[in-house]
Order: C-alpha cells, then sequence, then structure tokens
C-alpha cells in the first residue's frame, strides 16, 4: 500500500496524547481508528476525514477539501482533504480537531458492533 508517511507522522503526532487509538491499513491507505472507530486516514497523499455529516456541505466549500468516494457512491460522513488544505499546522489542526469532535458521535462498523456484543465464554469454570 502506498501512502504518505509524511502525513501518517502527523496524524500520529497529533494523537500520540490519546488512549484506545490503533492504526489499520485499509482501504488502500492507512486509517486511525479511535474508540474501535474509523476516525481518520491517509488514502495516498490525502486526508480522509469522518465528519459530523450535518457540517459536510460547509466543510465541502473549504480549500483542498472533496467528497470522499467508495465504489463510485459518497461516503455520508466522509471527507478528503488535499495537499492544498493541509498546508499549515493551524488548517491540519483544523481537520484533525473536526474528525476528534465526530468521534464520540459516530458508530462503530456493524463488523465491530457485533463483535464487541459478542458474550465471552469464561473457560475456567
Amino acid at each position: 500500500m502506498s501512502y504518505s508517511q509524511t502525513l501518517a507522522n502527523r496524524i500520529r503526532f497529533s494523537l500520540q496524547n490519546l488512549e484506545n487509538v490503533e492504526e489499520k491499513e485499509m482501504m488502500g491507505g492507512l486509517c486511525f481508528m479511535l474508540n474501535d472507530k474509523m476516525c481518520v486516514g491517509i488514502i495516498k497523499d490525502e486526508l480522509m476525514c469522518r465528519v459530523d455529516p450535518d457540517e459536510k456541505a460547509e466543510l465541502l466549500e473549504k480549500q483542498g477539501c472533496f467528497e470522499m468516494m467508495f465504489t463510485g457512491r459518497p461516503m455520508k460522513a466522509f471527507v478528503q482533504v488535499d495537499e492544498t488544505g493541509l498546508r499549515t499546522q493551524a488548517d491540519f489542526n483544523f481537520w484533525i480537531n473536526k474528525c476528534l469532535e465526530y468521534n464520540p458521535k459516530a458508530k462503530s462498523s456493524k463488523r465491530n458492533a457485533a463483535r464487541n456484543k459478542k458474550p465471552h465464554s469464561d473457560k475456567s469454570k
């Protein structure tokens, strides 16, 4: 998989003080999971942001931001941001903060939700 290591390191640095962060390679890039939910990631050299769908139209007007497509369809709560929207640290922080703000409201994937609800057997009995 080919994605920007520089962008990955910027994300790692911005999330370093948070608990429950996990990196996963997926969707042809790298995704950072927060509390078992997709939060932010990288596809090639672009930032993938999971944002509040109610704010998406407004966010799409920002420099470098565009609709994230998957299998030819727009993704409801995701946008991508190219390098023109990430030039300054303030720009980068804006997008990371948008992802972190939405994370508590975001739902886990159906697969993770099912796995988390599965009762664990206690074999010590």
